[in-house]
């Protein structure tokens, strides 16, 4: 397996692992067969890399759960550099306790113990699951199925004091809770299972934060300024009120750092493209918008999604502008080229709740 790396939005380099065309016919094949198995076992709450479930029924269940259950802080938790620290040793444990045919184990710890080469130079890796290969994600979901979900669903269900939701995409997690007492319990005890099995809950990026329709309420008698938001798949989560009754409702705005990570993807690729035909530009332009409205297009976030518009028809313009010297063109030309060329803002996901149909 070769290993490359891209950059990551915070500047850092994300590992991923290239694996061989043989490789990745076999990893294929065998994540088939091992998904019909692994599928009667993973629970309701796990949404990454299964079958039939996407980022935005993971948020729907967040917003339903936030909004339905009895829930008053949030647990925003971060592992630390999970692909790259889960254990051989156990994964293979966990793999053997529910595959019974030893040649599919013998597989897994062939892939685990491929290593990966770099520079030309092969290194061994003791533990992690190289991102880009087929197995990977599946054996990701299998590991925290072990470490986390069942001990959180028997964990909520023998020792909390109150409502507790749970929403997983692959590592990122996000739990809900009714008191503190649970949160901060739960989180001392997380952080000793972690520990356990070669894990660590990141002690600067997990926090602990009061949200709900009290959020307000006890942020002020603290003292404090205006509730916490918290970040979850690509979206800003926000304490807010509905305009109509004034009751509590949950906001997601896209992620100002994705935002303009985004812009400025376009922004180079627009210099590169600079001196190609305007329809040519125009239906790649049409490409983007459209496929960042179909994933952020969600109730109350139509300022973002109206803001990536007009700033990708910005960019687009002085592009434009500086083809030539004397190439400006004037806004009322470059208003029908926006027009004809940059979808509009539509809604593509309504109301969880709408949608859903059914509380859970």
């Amino acid at each position: 397996m070769r290993r490359v790396y891209i950059p990551k939005a915070d500047g850092r380099q994300r590992p991923l692992g290239v694996t061989a065309l043989e490789d990745k016919i076999v990893q294929r094949a065998a994540v088939e067969v091992l998904n019909t198995i692994y599928e009667t076992d993973f629970l309701g709450f796990s949404y990454g890399f299964r079958p039939g479930r996407s980022q935005h029924q993971a948020l729907d269940a967040l917003y339903t759960g936030l909004l339905t259950r009895k829930v008053s802080w949030v647990l925003d938790l971060d592992i630390r550099s999970y692909f790259d620290k889960i254990s051989h040793e156990w994964l293979v444990k966990f793999v053997e306790h529910r595959i019974a045919d030893r040649r599919v184990v013998r597989l897994i710890r062939k892939w685990l113990n491929a290593g990966v080469l770099e520079d030309g130079k092969r290194i061994r890796v003791g533990e992690g699951t190289p991102q880009g290969g087929s197995a990977s994600p599946l054996l990701a979901n299998v590991y925290l199925h072990d470490v986390f979900d069942l001990w959180i669903q028997a964990w909520r269900r023998k020792q909390a004091h109150g409502d507790v939701i749970v929403v997983r995409f692959a590592d990122d997690v996000v739990v809900g809770f009714q008191g503190r007492s649970d949160a901060m319990r739960f989180w001392a005890e997380l952080t000793e299972r972690m520990r356990k099995f070669g894990l660590e809950v990141h002690p600067e990026k997990t926090r602990l934060l009061a949200f709900g329709p009290f959020a307000d309420q006890t942020r002020k008698q603290r003292g404090e300024g205006r509730p916490e938001t918290f970040n979850f798949l690509g979206f800003t989560h926000i304490c807010g009120k509905k305009r109509s009754n004034g009751r509590f409702t949950v906001l997601r705005q896209t992620i100002r750092k994705r935002l303009q990570v985004k812009l400025n993807e376009v922004k180079a690729e627009l210099r590169r493209r600079m001196h190609q035909p305007i329809p040519e530009v125009g239906q790649w332009l049409r490409s983007v918008v459209d496929g960042h409205n179909r994933y952020y297009g969600v109730p109350t976030n139509e300022a973002a999604l109206h803001l990536f518009r007009i700033q990708v028809g910005w960019l687009w313009h002085r592009t434009l502008s500086r083809r030539s010297q004397n190439g400006r063109i004037p806004w009322d030309r470059m208003h029908r080229i926006i027009v004809r060329w940059l979808p509009p803002v539509r809604i593509y996901h309504p109301y969880p709740l709408r949608r859903m149909g059914v509380v859970t």
